[in-house]
């Protein structure tokens, strides 16, 4: 068995790619309250901040802040995956899972990659906006609903239209 080892960076910022088990799944968009709610519950429990995020319907895309002196991003996934499945029935499950309490909602692992610096932010936090475009659920980015792109585009920070009809590419991790 591997012992997979996270990196450990205090305060540090972070990409995130979590998966439903069942890649093929609504189940993220069709509860998206029940995932606002444990969200919000976790950040009130465990303050972080939430620099980007989309949610699609089998998989979430983030990029978080973490406090000074604080690298436990693991908890705080943990903490909500748990809380959102919460009340939800157990999708179909190997023994192991059961042993574990797992419902079988949520794929194990998750993808997690340090913020190395100022271009591999932006083009992270790019990368979480235009996943909707990215996997054909909407033709453009302003039309996906579930995406912290509505916040940058409020703040100025993003115009409506941005990234048009481009297509983005790079290293990101899935």
């Amino acid at each position: 068995m591997s012992r997979y080892r996270r990196l450990k960076i205090e305060g540090g910022a972070f990409f995130f790619t979590l998966a439903l088990a069942d890649r093929g799944s609504d189940l993220l968009v069709r509860h998206i309250e029940r995932l606002r709610g444990a969200y919000a519950e976790v950040e009130k429990r465990r303050p972080f901040e939430t620099v980007a995020i989309c949610i699609l319907p089998d998989h979430i895309h983030a990029l978080w802040q973490l406090p000074d002196g604080d690298a436990d991003y693991a908890s705080r996934w943990s903490l909500l995956k748990s809380s959102f499945s919460r009340g939800l029935p157990s999708a179909k499950r190997t023994m192991s899972k059961i042993r574990k309490r797992e419902k079988g909602i949520w794929q194990r692992r998750y993808w997690e990659h340090a913020i190395r610096n100022d271009a591999d932010f932006e083009r992270h936090v790019d990368y979480i906006h235009y996943n909707p475009v990215k996997h054909g659920l909407v033709t453009r980015v302003a039309d996906w609903p579930f995406s912290s792109f509505h916040r940058y585009v409020a703040q100025g920070i993003l115009h409506g239209d941005w990234a048009g009809d481009a297509k983005l590419s790079g290293p990101f991790g899935e």
